[in-house]
């Protein structure tokens, strides 16, 4: 070797190489191995291999006739193999406390959820104004344009913010605004032709109208969300949360509400737009020696936001769908805005479940240990996000005029729906959104499938394809989690 691995700089504390014995008369009582040991105790302990401590004796230019000589060894690995057993295992902690990657605060998480939420208002608010003919059985006019229109904004929006948010992994958040000032608004003009292209004819165009406007909300929400701007969207929504009870209570007349949501739709806009202009100039011939994300990259992220908002869907309104109002089925509103609310919290628990797995890695000494740990604190943080998606959905049902009642089926079905969500999500946050959007995916098309050709109760085909999706994302978890590579920064 060129040089001593002494004289690295990260040695720091064992920048010496105590002095090593050389031969010793044949009158000599004392150990050369036992005095060796002694001299390089701290080092010894502190190794992860005995090469490592072959490397050590090598580089201070220990020879194998030396070793033979002195020590009675054959050579300087089995010198290190002796001198490995002999001394207990003792790793020197970092210094200061270990970095905290995974840390957020619980208000912030919450805050999100409760934006995700609010824009359901505007449904109630804007109720009278959907005119039109019935788009489905038991469903309300308008509804088939809002629905083409918000799943068509769920893809997009999905994949958008995924890009967006790669841009601002990288360091560039320029190209992330240019990113959200180029597909927000294309976004919008996509989600506005589906919802016109569904619109039963002229009749079904009030709805159609509201459904554009929905783009247009869900492409300035993406903006204010990638760029952190929750409590800008909050007060965006101000008079929509203002009007929702005054309407319910008191009634207000169609042009009233039509303006408060017109208020609402035109602050966000215009907040997503005081982020976003004037746009940041491009650097000449891009970024030098560094790539962009790839598109492809964001497309699983968009059929994730597919897979999920279907499943989603399908718990609020599948029995109208299936059944129509007329046959006792009725819209589970609680259900839905039960789901959304929880999505705060299931933030800040898979935060919090990052951080309990890379503590697993600095307390553990083995894989199954490790395994062992990073299982509980996963049911630890599923329990709760179920005790609370439960407590949401319960205290809206009993707030909620005319709700549905929390059975045991719809029970199960809302608690397995959850358990998929949230998988979903923690397999997403590992890198595998590919595996997760494919599962969310599935259940959606199975449940779609059910739903068209009438196979089976809603209600029972609903809980068994949430059932089978959980199953299915908990075994590509366990895979995945119980790999300590999987857990690394």
């Amino acid at each position: 070797m060129s040089g001593s691995l002494w004289l690295k700089e990260e040695s720091a504390g064992l920048d010496t190489l105590p002095a090593l014995p050389r031969p010793r008369p044949s009158w000599a009582a004392a150990d050369p191995i036992d005095e060796l040991t002694t001299r390089l105790e701290e080092v010894i302990a502190a190794a992860v291999h005995p090469d490592e401590i072959a490397a050590i004796l090598e580089s201070d230019g220990m020879t194998d006739d030396h070793i033979r000589l002195t020590y009675g060894r054959e050579d300087s690995f089995a010198l290190a193999e002796d001198l490995y057993a002999r001394v207990e295992r003792r790793f020197t902690e970092p210094e200061g406390p270990p970095s905290d990657l995974w840390h957020t605060g619980l208000g912030g998480c919450l805050l999100r959820g409760l934006v995700f939420a609010l824009p359901g208002l505007a449904y109630v608010l804007g109720a009278p104004l959907l005119t039109g003919p019935p788009s489905a059985p038991g469903l309300p006019a308008g509804t088939v344009p809002l629905l083409a229109g918000a799943v068509t904004g769920w893809v997009w929006n999905q994949a958008l913010s995924h890009r967006a948010h790669s841009w601002l992994g990288l360091g560039d958040r320029r190209a992330a605004a240019r990113t959200l000032l180029h597909g927000a608004p294309a976004g919008a003009l996509l989600g506005a032709l589906v919802a016109f292209a569904a619109a039963a004819g002229p009749g079904g165009w009030g709805g159609a109208v509201f459904a554009a406007g929905q783009a247009v909300y869900l492409g300035a929400a993406t903006v204010l969300l990638v760029l952190g701007r929750e409590r800008a969207l909050l007060a965006a929504l101000a008079p929509l949360v203002a009007g929702t009870p005054a309407a319910f209570w008191l009634g207000l007349p169609d042009p009233a509400r039509a303006a408060l949501l017109g208020t609402s739709l035109a602050l966000a806009v215009a907040l997503a737009g005081r982020e976003l202009l004037p746009p940041a100039p491009a650097p000449p011939g891009g970024a030098p020696g560094r790539a962009g994300p790839r598109l492809a990259a964001s497309v699983p992220y968009g059929l994730f936001g597919l897979g999920t908002g279907g499943l989603v869907l399908y718990a609020a309104i599948g029995d109208v769908i299936a059944l129509g109002a007329g046959a006792g089925a009725s819209v589970a509103g609680p259900t839905a805005v039960a789901l959304t609310l929880s999505m705060g919290p299931a933030e800040w628990l898979l935060y919090r479940f990052r951080r309990e797995s890379l503590a697993g890695l600095r307390a553990t000494t083995s894989a199954r240990a490790f395994r062992r740990a990073t299982a509980g604190t996963l049911a630890l943080c599923l329990t709760v996000y179920l005790a609370v998606l439960l407590a949401l959905a319960v205290t809206g049902t009993l707030l909620w005029p005319g709700a549905p009642d929390i059975d045991g089926i719809r029970l199960a079905s809302l608690l397995l729906i959850g358990t998929v969500l949230w998988a979903a999500l923690l397999l997403q946050s590992f890198g595998a959104a590919l595996s997760a959007a494919v599962v969310c995916g599935a259940a959606t098309a199975a449940q779609t499938a059910a739903l068209v050709s009438g196979a089976g109760d809603p209600r029972l085909v609903g809980a068994g394809v949430a059932g089978a999706a959980a199953l299915v994302l908990a075994v590509l978890g366990g895979v995945l989690l119980g790999r300590a590579t999987a857990h690394r920064p």
